[in-house]
This record gives structure tokens, sequence and C-alpha cells, in this order.
């Protein structure tokens, strides 16, 4: 990566990557640690969210509770731009392995403070304002990793193969968060997600990663403010970026609200209770788990551009009939197809993304994409329920689900985007 003053980083652990261009991704030994890595931090997250909210619930009011778990995701939100600054600035890898390394420091001190003290609200806000922080490095930079440990062509099999680690770290670290604080209360979950992040960082350890060419590892020196600003033009003057990092945002808003905080009252609505909830989330799990199998088999999906925006155009009829179709099972099916054609859409927008984007821009951008992922569309959330307070949920189905298409529309309408192709 390019160094603060215009000289190449020796990064460690480079590896030519163009001798192993026809080896699979999913029998790379140097991309199956990247994914062991982000699956067991994947688990992490979702026991360490789950001891905190249980803490929270122990230690405080729901209200209290709910300021805990909101505040790790106001400085996630502003600093991520800036963690994907200095993912390109010093190095993914570099970032990547520090960030982890804090998080599994934090979250082991926290099990260890709790082995002696209550957890008293403070603390609990601490913990969760500098988890947000270091979250806000660690995102951009492990996703700007698979560009860097694997060939071009490999990059929708690695997306496939990230979107089935993140379903199973779904499916499994909830779980495992229950046991660890059934057996020993909220230190021992924080102990759990601590140990998950220090096999995470473990694993990255041990990963290599290509060099950036003579030129790319030639930029000017700037400021850091110089750095992002500079990153985000390279994102607006890309006849593919700018509208896909659009189209992006756009279909995020779209169905984030539905499926979140939208789905729970529409099983209020209609009596479905928590169980039929519980099926609805499992089959749009089940049909996103589907789609990432697809890619990580397949490698490749030709004509890459047209079938993401394909993918939305024919899924926003699946979000808006879900709150007008008239059981759990009918549901069931509507979130299964979404699930498959968001599951493709997404994955395909990720390789996309790191195809064309260039290397030594690549943190900038992934953290602008995860900022509206992971930062801004939660935020929809509150409105949406207002929404349904005031107008039902089969008029703010319709709503997102028009959203949602219209990030389909922008697809298609650029060119850059609907003839997109991914690498051979």
């Amino acid at each position: 990566m390019s160094a603060p003053h215009g000289t190449r980083h020796p990064e460690a652990h480079q590896v030519d990557l163009s001798i192993r261009a026809e080896r699979p991704a999913h029998r790379d030994g140097n991309v199956l640690r990247w994914l062991g890595a982000y699956a067991a931090s994947a688990i992490g997250d979702n026991v360490y969210f789950l001891a905190l909210a249980w803490a929270a619930a122990r230690s405080g009011s729901p209200a209290q509770a709910g300021f805990v778990l909101a505040a790790g995701s106001v400085p996630r939100a502003v600093l991520m731009l800036g963690g994907g600054v200095l993912a390109d600035r010093f190095g993914p890898r570099r970032v990547v392995i520090g960030s982890d390394a804090v998080r599994c420091a934090v979250v082991l001190g926290t099990a260890a403070a709790l082995l002696f003290t209550a957890p008293a609200l403070w603390l609990l806000v601490t913990v969760a304002l500098v988890f947000g922080a270091v979250d806000a490095l660690f995102l951009p930079a492990v996703g700007a990793l698979p560009p860097r440990i694997t060939a071009p062509g490999q990059l929708a099999r690695v997306q496939g193969l990230r979107g089935l680690a993140a379903r199973a770290a779904n499916v499994v670290g909830a779980p495992l968060g229950g046991l660890a604080v059934a057996v020993g209360g909220s230190a021992s979950a924080f102990l759990a997600a601590g140990a998950l992040f220090a096999l995470s960082l473990g694993l990255l350890c041990a990963v290599r990663i290509g060099p950036l060419s003579a030129d790319e590892a030639r930029r000017p020196a700037a400021s850091a403010r110089a750095q992002l600003a500079d990153g985000l033009r390279h994102i607006a003057r890309h006849r593919v970026l700018a509208p896909l990092v659009a189209v992006i945002a756009v279909s995020e808003l779209g169905f984030v609200g539905p499926l979140n905080i939208g789905l729970t009252l529409l099983a209020d609505e209609r009596d479905w209770g928590a169980s039929g909830m519980g099926w609805i989330v499992a089959a749009f799990g089940t049909g996103a788990a589907a789609a990432s199998l697809l890619l990580a088999v397949r490698g490749r999906i030709g004509r890459a551009g047209l079938v993401l925006c394909a993918g939305l155009a024919l899924g926003a009829p699946a979000v808006a009939a879900l709150a007008f179709v008239p059981s759990v099972a009918a549901a069931a099916a509507c979130a299964v197809l979404f699930g498959m054609l968001a599951g493709v859409s997404g994955a395909l927008c990720g390789a996309l993304v790191q195809t064309h984007a260039d290397p030594a821009y690549l943190g900038r951008v992934t953290s602008v994409t995860t900022l509206f992922t992971l930062g801004i569309a939660p935020l929809s959330y509150p409105v949406t329920g207002a929404a349904i307070g005031a107008w039902g949920t089969g008029p703010v189905f319709a709503v997102s689900a028009a959203v949602c298409g219209a990030g389909a529309v922008i697809g298609l309408a650029s060119r850059g985007v609907r003839t997109a192709e991914l690498p051979r």
C-alpha cells in the first residue's frame, strides 16, 4: 500500500497472486484462512452483542439498555470513512490485524472486569463506544482484503463463501452466546466473544496478501482529509462505481426496514407470534444461503451487472407481498424468494465493487459501501416503525418495495452497471 510519503510499505507475507491465478478460492488455503477469520469474527460479533444486551438489561431499565446497544452505532457510522482512509494509507492487513487485536483486548478486558464487579451502565456504554470505533476501522479493512488474497476471477466465489460464513454466524452466534450466559453470566459470554476474536486474529496474521503494482504504490502523499476527498472523487467519477454505490444505498434503504422492525410488527399484527416471525426470518436466511452457495460453487455469473439489477427488480414484489399474503407459510415462501434474489444481487454488488475499484482506493470504496449498509440504512428502523404505526404494514411494505425497485432502475439506467462483467 502507498505510504504517507509516497513510498511503498514492505507489507509482510506478500505473495504473487499471478502464480496462483487459476486456483479456485474454495481450495486456496490463503483464502480459507481469511474466510475462517471472517467467520470467527462474525460469530464473535453475535456473541458480543448478546452479551452486551444481556448485561445492559440486567443493570438498567429497557430504555437504558436500548441506549447502550445504540451507543456503538454512532462512532461506527461517524468514523467509517476514516477507517477506509487508514486501510488505504497503511495497508488493509495492518489495519485489520491492529483493530482486531484491540477488539479482542477490549472484550476480554470487559470479561475480566465483570468477574469482580457488576455490569455498571457507564462501563457498558464505554465498551460499546470503543468497540464501535474500532469496528469502523476493522470493517473497511477486512472488506478490502479479498482482491489482495485471490485472483480477480475468484472474487464472486469469495463473496459467496463470505455470505455462507455470515449466515452460519447468525445461526451459531446467538445460541452460543445464550449458552455462555447460561453457564457463567455476562462475563462468560464476553470471554467466549474474546476467544473468537483471538482466533480471528491468529488466522488473519497467517493471511498473505499480494503487493500493489509500482504505479499504484507510488501515489502522491496527502493528508487524511485529502485522501478521503480523493477517494470520494474516485467513486463519483467512475462509470461503474458511482451508480453501483447508488444502487447499494437505495436498495438497502428499501428492504432493511421491512426485514427487521417491519417483520416484528407484521407478525404482531397478524397474530403469527414470535415463532411465525422466526420461520420467516429463517426462510430469508435459507434463501440467501442458497444464493451464496450457488456463487461459491459456480464461481462466476455472466452479465453480472444485468443479473444484479434483475435480482433487485424481481425481489421487490416479494418484499411487498410479505404484507399481503394470508399465512406464515406464504410469507416464508416470499422470504425464501427474496433471500435468494437479494443474496445473488448483494454478492454480485460486492464482487463488482472489488473488481472495478482501483486497488489503492479499495479501503475507501469499501468504507463508503459499508457506511450505507451498516451505518445509514439501520437509521430507517425508527422511520419504518413510525410509518407502520401511522399507515399500517401494507402501504409501508409497498413503498419499501418501490424503493428497492428504484435501486434496480438506477442500475438498469446506467450502461456501466448494466454491462458490467466479472473477470474470467
